[in-house]
């Protein structure tokens, strides 16, 4: 995996994060969802790496970096938060403009960046999701069905922690299967991986992240109210995903960006790993364009 890539740490306000840099040209950073790490690139990073210069770094509180102890407020792990480490990544990396793409929480995290640090992302692209407080606006059966660990990690601190805990392998396979449309895209050496990471620092740190989405994030939503990302976004979804089943993906992200493009990919929620050479051939033209 990452063949010329090289792996490091950059310490940012106290806190370590982990990434993997390689390739040339302008700079790309990818942020990885739940409940996987920056591997979750590893198929489409070989490719932009011909183009770009790509970073792919672990979320605070995922993988190899760091998971700082958090607060009542979750605002350790509040988008804001995670905005900042990224952008400071790329500040002491020497990239004051890039491009930005975000599957999942990273999505997430990579949308706060595209409010907060407007002046740096050149082209952002967000991967089968729609924003966070119009899925709890929008709350309903299916979505409780189709999204319901969003309801289970956020119950109080040490209940869901304790759950996953007794049985965290059965608990990443099930996650994987579920949202993929099938199960080849994954093999035992990356399943190993996801486990590998997926400690009790990290388990607690993740739910710490649903936590924040449920609470200071919805916040700072509505303190936000107006603001728009004005870099040009960029849509993906899965046809086999839950964004397609109850969304308009574009019409939604219309309230919230000034210039919106998007497609769907004939797979399920992770697309970097299910249909990486046509994820890539869109988000490529789209950076492009």
């Amino acid at each position: 995996m990452f063949e010329n890539f090289k792996e490091n740490k950059i310490l940012v306000d106290g806190i370590n994060i982990n990434f993997k840099i390689g390739g040339e040209g302008e700079p790309l950073l990818l942020l990885h969802g739940y409940p996987q790490t920056h591997v979750l690139w590893r198929k489409l990073a070989p490719l932009f790496a011909k183009h770009y210069t790509v970073i792919c770094s672990d979320l605070r509180g995922y993988g190899d970096s760091d998971k700082p102890k958090s607060d009542d407020m979750h605002s350790t792990y509040s988008k804001k938060s995670m905005a900042f480490d990224q952008n400071e990544l790329m500040k002491k990396l020497g990239f004051d403009k890039y491009y930005l793409v975000g599957h999942d929480r990273g999505g997430r995290v990579a949308h706060r960046m595209a409010v907060d640090y407007q002046e740096n992302i050149k082209k952002l692209s967000v991967l089968d999701i729609v924003p966070t407080s119009h899925v709890f606006d929008n709350t309903s059966a299916l979505l409780a069905r189709r999204y319901y660990h969003w309801f289970f990690l956020i119950q109080s601190f040490p209940h869901p922690e304790t759950m996953i805990g007794k049985d965290p392998e059965y608990y990443i396979r099930s996650k994987l299967k579920m949202w993929g449309a099938n199960n080849d895209y994954l093999t035992e050496d990356i399943i190993n991986e996801y486990l590998r990471c997926f400690t009790p620092e990290a388990i607690h740190a993740s739910c710490e992240d649903y936590r924040a989405g449920a609470s200071i994030d919805l916040l700072h939503h509505k303190e936000d109210a107006g603001k728009k990302i004005i870099c040009p976004l960029q849509v993906l979804w899965g046809v086999k995903a839950t964004v397609e089943e109850l969304y308009d993906p574009i019409k939604v992200w219309e309230d919230w960006a000034d210039d919106v493009e998007g497609e769907s990919i004939d797979c399920g929620h992770f697309l970097p790993e299910e249909k990486p050479i046509e994820t890539y051939e869109s988000i490529y033209k789209f950076l492009n364009k």
